[in-house]
């Protein structure tokens, strides 16, 4: 690290700062990789010598927190490693990840959490943070030693990428959970009515022949899960969600005081069953893409805090995977290095929600659940932070992504609003040639 690594002042800038619901033209000082100050106004002209940014015109904001990547290494290295998923989530503005287990060994064992975080460490792009496997190999059959992997720094439990179908399992997983102090991440189904499906059960998937998945199989679910959250007393986090219908049970549940937090993607507010209608395997994803009904219903849940954040559920496969006919290929979509302009086009430009309610919505909330000190630009906290440019129109291109999938279903699309640099710990990760620029000037 070179003497001003860490050590710089943002001054002319717009600070949204949702722990303090901060939203100022201001500055931001950040010294030794810590905010020193962030506060409405000019920044000091005297007694501090640090670089300058000017980063007029720009928007400041905490480094976003995402609940949901899929990294694929150890064992998918072809699909993408912790070095190019965390370029990519450097690119979109993120500071901090949470890495599914579902690689190869499995995340489940301590040796292999340490193996996650240490790749994390090593690529220095953001803070990787690993959920640590529910039952070993994800088989549904055993729990694993859930202690010595939150010890090694697993900050969830979950075998996303499938349910644990064995509803007593689950329950003592909760339980578990609960004595760790660590979330549950739940992936709510029930694969007796999505087996063999391949897109939203609905007209169109009648209209193209393609097996459906109906939204019943997310609400059953949902149901069960919550059951077992209300029995167990445990904290439980419902993963991309995507249906009317567990939208109900979750807002019920909370009313009812019972401890579960849910989030959802930004692929299920920006498409529909409908896009599937060509066929292209980059609209497919599990849960799959449901109705405009379903979409309004996301939106709302946003809105009104029955949804506590947004995920992307970073699935890259590769190529080859991808371009098998839409039946046949891999579930999953990337969507690091557009999560931001595809919500803010979505919900700030096209919809209600003010800027401030998106940075919230990516950062803040998050971090919450995991019990991260992400999400704060408050004097004391860890620098991680992004500068967005959210007046530039872009289109995101394959030959551009930093991520090793191409299965980006914003490919070819204009989008609003993008991350000009991210700095972790105040230390540049994404933006070199802007920033060397902006500090010139």
């Amino acid at each position: 690290m070179s003497a001003n690594e860490g050590n710089l002042i943002i001054e002319g800038v717009r600070i949204l700062d949702p722990s303090r619901d901060l939203d100022a033209k201001g500055h931001l000082v950040v010294q030794e990789g810590k905010v020193t100050a962030c506060d409405a106004g000019p920044a000091p002209e005297g007694g501090v010598d640090l670089p300058r940014v000017d980063a007029k015109g720009l928007v400041v904001a905490p480094g976003f927190v995402d609940l949901h990547v899929h990294f694929r290494e150890p064992g998918f290295e072809d699909k993408e490693t912790i070095e190019t998923g965390s370029a990519a989530a450097a690119a979109g503005g993120f500071t901090t990840v949470v890495t599914m287990p579902n690689t190869s060994p499995a995340v489940d064992t301590a040796a292999v959490v340490h193996l996650v975080r240490n790749k994390g460490l090593a690529a220095g792009q953001c803070r990787v943070l690993p959920a640590a496997a529910v039952t070993h190999n994800l088989e549904g059959k055993s729990m694993c030693q859930y202690g010595d992997m939150v010890d090694a720094g697993a900050v969830a439990l979950t075998d996303d990428g499938q349910p644990v179908r064995d509803a007593g399992l689950f329950r003592h997983v909760l339980e578990y959970s609960r004595i760790l102090g660590v979330p549950v991440i739940t992936h709510a189904e029930d694969e007796t009515l999505s087996a063999e499906g391949v897109m939203h059960e609905g007209k169109w998937s009648t209209r193209l022949g393609l097996k459906g998945i109906p939204a019943a199989a997310e609400v059953v679910g949902v149901a069960r899960d919550i059951e077992l959250a209300r029995l167990s007393g445990a904290r439980m986090h419902v993963a991309h969600v995507s249906s009317r219908g567990a939208l109900e049970l979750i807002r019920r549940a909370k009313d009812q005081g019972v401890a579960v937090t849910a989030e959802t993607a930004p692929h299920f507010l920006d498409f529909t069953d409908a896009d599937c209608a060509t066929y292209d395997s980059r609209f497919k994803m599990r849960p799959p893409l449901r109705s405009m009904d379903d979409q309004q219903a996301l939106v709302e849940a946003l809105a009104d805090g029955t949804l506590d954040c947004i995920s992307s559920d970073h699935a890259p496969h590769t190529p080859n995977e991808k371009e098998q006919p839409f039946d046949l290929a891999p579930f999953g979509v990337v969507g690091l290095e557009t999560a931001f302009a595809a919500c803010h086009d979505r919900l700030v430009r096209r919809g209600s929600f003010s800027l401030l309610d998106l940075v919230r919505l990516m950062s803040l909330a998050p971090a919450r659940i995991i019990g991260s000190e992400g999400g704060t630009l408050r004097p004391g906290a860890a620098a991680d932070f992004t500068l967005i440019d959210t007046e530039t129109s872009w289109m995101p291109r394959e030959r551009d992504l930093l991520s090793k999938g191409r299965n980006c279903p914003w490919l070819g699309r204009s989008l609003t609003g993008r991350v000009q640099a991210t700095y972790l710990a105040g230390r540049l990760t994404h933006g070199q040639r802007w920033a060397q620029e902006a500090v010139a000037r």
